[in-house]
């Protein structure tokens, strides 16, 4: 376990895959925030996990990973400390205790409760005590933290900024309403505004009133603001949710205005559907609210909570009006007790509600005193920076098949109720005759249609796209509640052959064009084709910096087993003739379960950034059942990156600019002061005493190394003035190439970020990784066709002597001694360093070839439900798969893997039109 964080790092550097992993966890900053790297990722001081081992073992639910923070006399700097939470599980008070996947803890089944005295906490969804709720909310579930049907957790909060009214200054006439979305460490805002200008800063402000986060506000002719705040610090979560913070907007055009307004997590934020912003007439009232509605499930009733500036203790009326029109009226009052104005208008019309849903209806808020104030607004569909979206797949059909074709779509909802799409579809095995928006079927083969797209659709581009200006109130509710469906029916497959659930897509914060048709993934456009029940779309871009974003959405995927994807970008035309051992076009995105994943890819290679820019790129998804590519999509981005990924610029939102001013670095409290000079944390350069020696410098602290030079295998050497290490002297082969302009093309060399430096193609070298300095157990060359770095570990030969000795301890592999050459039986000590075709490693054990056995884990023990055997010196790992059970009662043993039938003794192969399955 000592040396796994080694293992990572490493691995990372010399650019091997690692295990897959969650992909909304952020990478490991560069600059100094206090926290924990585990895994390859970063997680904030006394933040909690579960730890991902990857294929075939996937997430350890039964142990609890926590960054503990440990203080120093300068920092204050975390330690991961991990433990077993199976003791914590309840005690149960049933019989028929189940264990659910992805839980650690086996629970009742027929709602039979625990007993008091331990607790379970289940880290992926948290719900609130409910009980304060307004009782007319009673018929949806509420709740703060919503699962987004895409693989993750989210926690809403909202803000309502007003004028500042204790200043000397004119107040401002804006109010702003700000939604955020809180994903682990991530916080995402979507903010309007009205009778305010362009704001051009906004700042969230810790309990002192410090600004702990400033986002610069692009230009734009929009009312809608998107912005990221990545990487919280825990003292700031438990700010954000003990509702401490609050946000500040300003504009800094004519008249420079302020509206703040503090951060609150609300009850009513998960059914959200419609919303209104309150202003007032008055100029520089500073006074405002903002107003979050739903409607009924079953009934046209109109539920709404007013949130405004501070509570008045004084009677309200509260209007419904139509073009000035009173429609409906509610008198109340709001106590300092419940600030929150919660009512229901029950029995809407079909007038009332066709006026909503083009959003005509105004909603009015009076005082009833001595001074008199009104704050109105319209009621719109909800708005935000998320995305609706749908991907559709034959394995998502209502009769479900494998066809490998996709289908894509996106939509717009616009304040008055117009409904923009763009919808494309490839790889169908007939011609389209159906492309309709629909209810959830109530029976099987009883399709509830209620928007036919049909005659926008092209056969010739494959797409269709218009608007639809008749969309009901009660669809805009069900559309925003991901409620809705897209379905492609094809002269073979009259029901559909493509179908797909349409959901809101929660703002990321990546630079990604969502408001343009993404790239179709699907199994059609794989060389040769996969007839696979999935498919996918990507959005991708470039940035100024050369940076790749990307964000991936994948459906239709089998649910029996855990599913493991890799998503890798290629540049060549046929990956299917694309050898499995070549590397030169092909890059891994990331690894990832679930149905998304994103992320943003920044050492991109000169070959991939041409090849995006010619449109001869592919992103690529692989499965298990696939590893030669489940679905994939062509992908095309011009781009000026003629030289590649600026390796010593990066974005500067993640700190990560070396400081060159030398007044800047002598601020900084990790810089290096070395002969003479100011080094950056984490620079490296050749020392001007020894040209044969690299040095870095590690927060305060210079570490010099010797440079480690390979051994050449060319007939003839050449020793370079600057240089310290030989290399060959390729001058006689470089003649033969006729043209000149191929020769600089070809001898522009690598650079490789471990030493920061370029080398000669065709040159090889040890790998500096910083604080360990060269490693020896790697050799990596520089390859002058494509620009690219290629490491490879050593291969340390098989040794027959008992007692092996290594020559120097900077060596990598061991050796016999002179006085021993007799053969001898292997011991622990070769099996450890031999990579030969015989022997496995597997923690401290050393396995023969053939060898099986479970895999013992720390924490947790003997894993029964994992297979491992020795193949030629490779360890392979396999989980056991386990039959679809089709029993109404499912339990399991503590010491068997598979689940059985409580009630039946055989187990049922599953039918066709049987979805409800119990899985590991």
């Amino acid at each position: 376990c000592d040396s796994q964080p080694l293992y990572i790092l490493i691995s990372s550097r010399l650019k091997t895959p690692a295990l897959p992993i969650q992909s909304e966890r952020e990478p490991v900053p560069s600059k100094g925030l206090a926290g924990c790297s585990f895994g390859g990722r970063f997680y904030s001081l006394e933040e909690a996990w579960h730890p991902d081992l990857g294929e075939p073992f996937g997430v350890m639910h039964c142990v609890q990973c926590h960054c503990e923070p440990q203080k120093s006399r300068r920092k204050v700097s975390g330690k991961v400390n991990c433990r077993n939470i199976k003791q914590d599980c309840p005690t149960l008070d049933c019989d028929d205790s189940v264990l659910l996947p992805g839980h650690c803890c086996r629970t009742c089944q027929k709602g039979t409760h625990a007993l008091y005295g331990r607790k379970e906490w289940d880290m992926n969804r948290q719900t609130e005590n409910l009980d304060d709720l307004h009782k007319s909310y009673n018929d949806r579930s509420y709740l703060s933290s919503e699962d987004t049907g895409l693989g993750e957790s989210r926690t809403d909060f909202v803000a309502l900024l007003t004028g500042v009214t204790d200043s000397w200054l004119p107040s401002s006439s804006g109010v702003a309403r700000v939604r955020l979305s809180l994903s682990r460490t991530t916080l995402t805002f979507s903010v309007t505004y009205q009778r305010i200008g362009r704001p051009s800063k906004i700042a969230i402000l810790d309990s002192d009133g410090t600004p702990a986060f400033e986002y610069k506000v692009p230009k734009g002719q929009t009312d809608m603001i998107c912005g990221v705040w990545k990487n919280l610090a825990k003292p700031l979560l438990r700010q954000l949710q003990s509702e401490q913070l609050r946000i500040s907007m300003t504009t800094s055009t004519g008249r420079r205005e302020e509206v703040v307004g503090k951060i609150i997590k609300h009850r009513a934020l998960f059914a959200e559907t419609f919303s209104s912003v309150l202003t007032s007439e008055e100029e520089n009232a500073g006074m405002g609210g903002i107003a979050l509605l739903t409607l009924s499930d079953s009934e046209n009733n109109l539920h709404f909570i007013l949130i405004l500036q501070e509570p008045v203790l004084v009677p309200i009326r509260v209007q419904l009006m139509y073009r000035q029109h009173v429609l409906r009226e509610i008198r109340s009052n709001i106590t300092s007790n419940d600030p929150d104005f919660a009512e229901v208008l029950t029995d809407l019309n079909s007038r009332e509600l066709f006026w909503l849903s083009r959003g005509q209806l105004e909603i009015s808020v009076a005082t009833e005193d001595q001074d008199p104030r009104q704050i109105s607004g319209f009621i719109t569909g909800r708005k935000s920076c998320d995305t609706i979206q749908s991907v559709m797949s034959s394995g998502d059909a209502l009769i479900p098949g494998k066809t490998g074709g996709v289908g894509s779509a996106i939509f717009n909802l616009h304040g008055n109720g117009t409904l923009d799409y763009q919808v494309t579809v490839a790889g169908l095995t007939s011609d389209i005759v159906g492309l309709t928006i629909e209810l959830k079927p109530r029976r099987r083969n009883k399709r509830s249609v209620l928007y036919d797209l049909t005659p926008e659709y092209s056969r010739e581009t494959g797409q269709a796209a218009g608007s639809l200006s008749r969309l009901e109130a009660r669809h805009i509710h069900m559309l925003l509640q991901n409620e809705l469906f897209i379905n492609v029916a094809t002269a073979h497959s009259q029901e559909g052959e493509l179908r797909g659930q349409i959901k809101v897509l929660p703002y990321s914060g990546l630079e990604v064009p969502r408001h343009e048709l993404p790239t179709p993934l699907a199994g059609h456009f794989v060389s040769p084709p996969v007839r696979t029940g999935a498919s996918g779309h990507a959005w991708v871009s470039v940035d100024k910096q050369c940076h790749l974003h990307y964000e991936i959405i994948v459906a239709g995927l089998s649910k029996t087993e855990d599913v493991t994807m890799n998503a890798h970008l290629h540049g060549l035309a046929e990956i299917g003739e694309l050898d499995d051992s070549s590397t030169n076009h092909k890059r891994l995105l990331t690894g990832f379960y679930g149905s998304q994943a994103q992320g943003v890819l920044k050492d991109m290679s000169i070959e991939l950034l041409q090849h995006l820019d010619q449109g001869t790129a592919f992103i690529q998804v692989s499965t298990k059942l696939n590893p030669q590519g489940e679905i994939r999509g062509r992908v095309h981005i011009s781009n000026s990156c003629k030289l590649g990924a600026p390796a010593e610029v990066e974005e500067a939102e993640f700190d990560d600019l070396f400081l060159n001013d030398p007044e800047e670095l002598k601020k900084d409290p990790n810089t290096c002061f070395f002969e003479n000079q100011y080094h950056a944390h984490g620079s490296r350069w050749t020392p001007s005493y020894d040209k044969c020696f690299t040095c870095s410098c590690q927060k305060r602290t210079v570490i010099c190394d010797p440079v480690i030079c390979p051994e050449l295998t060319c007939s003839r050497t050449i020793q370079p003035e600057d240089k310290c290490c030989a290399v060959c002297d390729e001058r006689r082969e470089a003649k033969d190439i006729k043209a000149p302009e191929t020769v600089e093309e070809h001898l522009e060399g690598c650079y490789f970020e471990g030493d920061q430096k370029m080398h000669a193609p065709g040159t090889t070298w040890h790998p500096f990784v910083p604080p360990f300095g060269y490693i020896k157990c790697a050799v990596c060359t520089c390859k002058g066709s494509t620009g690219e770095v290629h490491c490879e570990k050593v291969t340390c030969p098989v040794l027959t002597c008992s007692h092996p000795v290594r020559r120097s301890p900077s060596d990598c592999c061991k050796e016999c001694p002179e006085e021993e050459r007799t053969p001898a039986g292997l011991e622990h000590t070769d099996m450890m360093q031999a990579d030969g075709p015989r022997y496995c490693k597997f923690g401290k054990n050393f396995y023969q070839n053939s060898d099986s056995w479970h895999p013992w884990v720390p924490l947790v023990g003997e894993m029964k439900c994992i297979n491992c055997w020795c193949d030629h010196g490779v360890t392979k790992c396999q989980r056991k798969q386990c039959p679809v059970m089709t029993c109404s009662n499912i339990t399991r043993t503590e010491s068997s893997c598979c689940p059985e039938c409580a009630e039946e003794a055989d187990l049922m192969t599953k039918t066709p039109g049987k979805r409800r399955t119990w899985r590991q």
